[in-house]
């Protein structure tokens, strides 16, 4: 015999259900990714949906988003809204462009480090990744050289 889960769920039990620690859930929640309700004692209390809304943020966070792309994604649905695969498939169209480029940027990321250790010599000279007198640094902060080509890296 299964029992019926409760329509709104302690911070506990919403742990417990998505294996995602407390401190995490007061985190999403904080950065408005989830939402709760208080008890009339002042604890939180979770509409069942959550749960499929931190499942939504998991897969999302797997595959290289940020928080705060997950958080304009999830804005665009009612608070109260379990993500749908209608809705994933709605969102993740407009992560495509995205997460080509990222991927597209690790391959070729790879093949320069395989290149690199497989040569042996790791010359600063010859290193495609070298940047002689910090000379990139006019394209801003981090590695230039190993953002995706649209932004003039690798």
């Amino acid at each position: 015999m299964t029992t019926k889960l409760a329509d709104h769920l302690s911070i506990g039990q919403v742990s417990d259900r998505s294996g995602v620690p407390h401190t995490a859930l007061r985190f999403y929640e904080d950065r408005g990714l989830i939402f709760s309700e208080r008890s009339a004692g002042n604890q939180r209390r979770y509409p069942r949906a959550v749960l499929r809304r931190i499942a939504f943020i998991r897969a999302a966070q797997r595959v290289g988003l940020s928080l705060e792309e997950i958080g304009q994604a999830l804005a665009s649905l009612p608070k109260d809204h379990a993500p749908t695969k209608a809705d994933w498939a709605r969102l993740s169209r407009n992560w495509r462009d995205e997460l080509d480029a990222r991927i597209d940027a690790l391959q070729r990321l790879r093949d320069q480090l395989t290149g690199c250790v497989g040569c042996g010599c790791l010359s600063l000279r010859t290193c495609g990744l070298h940047n002689v007198d910090d000379n990139l640094s006019r394209f801003g902060p981090g590695a230039p050289l190993l953002k995706p080509t649209s932004e003039g890296g690798i």
